[in-house]
Order: structure tokens, then C-alpha cells, then sequence
């Protein structure tokens, strides 16, 4: 099963405020221990929202309305991508991660859908395109 681990933002992570050299080499031990255990995909931090943009859908018209976006409690500071058998598993590799921020932080876990999650609207054809698409993503990141 794969899991996005989204590490959400506070009020220091929307001003900007980088990460402490102590934190920053907890996080990689931790990363270096998720990847031994065969389990990041994927992980990196974001920039903070007024660097970014929302695009809002409404039919067939689209909207840009740019950062900072007010509610710091609903964004995203940082992500991983794991393969993990459970969400418990997720969890326990979550409870051994160093603080991500100073003071109080969350993590939320988010399970990633599979093809099969998708039922009969799944044709041969879209698993073909599917396997194909996800073929030349990892070959563009250097996994082939």
C-alpha cells in the first residue's frame, strides 16, 4: 500500500522560517531509516504558499488566485510517499519521525489509490495507458 505522509504547515513554516541544522540532520537520519527499510518512494518540503498558486475549477472555466492562502492550518509544508503493508505500519514509522517544526505539529497519513480502487471503470485500455504513464515517469526520475 502506498501513503502520502503530509506534513502540514504552521505559522513558521508560512513565514519562511527554515529549519534548524539540528532538524535538518534528524530528518535525514530518519529519511536514511525509511529508505534502508525500503520504504520512501518519494520526499521533499515545500516552499511556503505565498510562493504558490490555487487554481480554481468551475466547469469549463479555470481561475489562478495566488498565495499566501489564509488558512495555515490546511496547508502543506513537506510530504513523503511510502510503501508500507498497513496504515498501521504508516503510523508506527510516523511516531518515530523528530518534531517536524518548533512547538506543536501534525502529520496526517493519506492513503494513495491504486488502479484496482478504481472497479469496473477501469478498462484494459486505461490499465494499459496506466502502466505505460507510470513506466515513463519512473524513467524520467531515474528509476529504469
Amino acid at each position: 500500500m502506498r501513503f502520502m505522509v503530509i506534513v502540514k504547515a504552521n505559522k513558521d513554516s508560512e513565514a519562511g522560517i527554515m529549519p534548524t541544522e539540528e532538524l535538518l540532520t534528524a530528518m535525514m537520519k530518519y529519511n536514511e531509516e525509511l529508505v534502508k527499510a525500503g520504504i520512501m518512494l518519494a520526499g521533499d518540503g515545500l516552499h511556503p504558499s505565498s510562493k504558490g498558486a490555487r487554481i480554481r475549477f468551475s466547469g469549463d472555466k479555470r481561475s489562478v488566485i495566488d498565495g499566501p492562502f489564509a488558512e495555515t492550518k490546511e496547508l502543506i509544508a513537506g510530504f513523503w510517499i511510502w510503501q508500507v503493508r498497513s496504515l498501521d505500519e504508516a503510523i508506527e514509522w510516523v511516531k518515530r519521525c523528530p518534531n517536524p517544526m518548533e512547538g506543536e505539529s501534525e502529520i496526517e497519513i493519506r492513503q494513495i489509490f491504486d488502479m484496482d480502487d478504481f472497479g469496473d471503470a477501469v478498462t484494459p485500455e486505461i490499465r494499459e495507458q496506466e502502466k505505460r504513464l507510470r513506466a515513463e515517469t519512473e524513467k524520467l526520475s531515474g528509476k529504469s
